[in-house]
């Protein structure tokens, strides 16, 4: 309930504020006017604050492009302003300045991408200085927001991002158990097809008359399968009847070619 609680079209475009049929509780006021942003997701908005300082000055954190690009451009529309948000008698989270679109709201654009995991990340600014190994920093944390009432934890980290992100410990274990597995898998069938090779029988028309003359009419729309070949012995395809034995088929196919396929 909790992930499906929004409305991406609300978000986006300015005609569909009152699009909020997926976001009860948090779609209307008492007065039946739309919350935009409306649902869950965006009234449990994250609102601790933090300030950060060193040697006793103190280090600008960057709000700027913490979202992402495809979500500030595609997702959260530039004329959509919020409206009525937090008004109500319980508040979730943080609030929105109602004079920024929001397009620019990156805190909230950030939040709204919801996490697949119940522990989960999410970027709350940038520190542009230079920070050396062995750094004091002092950081004052405004514990706004509200875990106790659930049992949850909140960290603070502090890490360096490249190109391809931060730390994800998580997700280079993913790809080392799904690569040896499918290592595994691929050794497994190289070792069957060298132990035991499957012998196939392409389709021989002259086989194909045989069979049309000899198999109940109903089953005459299966004469075009394949055929394998076990032994000395073909079966057909899907149901493994065994249709001839390949010494006693009828003479004009004694000498048809029979290849694998």
């Amino acid at each position: 309930r909790y992930v499906k609680s929004r409305s991406d079209k609300q978000l986006w475009n300015k005609a569909s504020e009152s699009d909020t049929s997926n976001c009860s509780p948090e779609d209307k006021t008492k007065g039946n006017a739309p919350i935009v942003p409306c649902g869950l997701i965006a009234w449990s908005l994250f609102n601790d604050t933090y300030k950060f300082s060193m040697n006793n000055k103190d280090l600008t954190v960057n709000k700027k492009n913490i979202a992402w690009s495809s979500d500030r451009g595609s997702k959260f529309g530039p004329n959509v302003y919020p409206k009525n948000f937090q008004s109500g008698e319980l508040i979730g989270g943080g609030k929105l300045d109602e004079s920024i679109p929001l397009s620019e709201q990156e805190d909230l654009i950030v939040w709204m991408r919801t996490a697949a995991l119940p522990t989960f990340r999410k970027l709350y600014g940038k520190i542009e200085t230079d920070l050396e190994a062995n750094n004091e920093i002092e950081i004052v944390i405004q514990n706004n927001y509200n875990t106790y009432e659930f049992g949850g934890k909140k960290n603070l980290v502090l890490s360096t991002t490249t190109w391809i992100g931060g730390k994800n410990p998580f997700l280079g274990m993913a790809y080392l158990v799904v690569g040896g597995l499918s290592l595994f898998c691929a050794i497994g069938f190289i070792l069957l097809y060298v132990i035991k090779p499957r012998l196939n029988c392409t389709f021989s028309p002259c086989l194909a008359m045989w069979t049309m003359t000899h198999m109940p009419p109903q089953h005459m729309w299966q004469a075009m399968l394949m055929w394998h070949l076990e032994g000395q012995k073909c079966y057909y395809g899907s149901y493994g009847v065994k249709i001839a034995n390949l010494l006693e088929i009828h003479p004009t196919c004694l000498g048809t070619e029979i290849q694998g396929s």
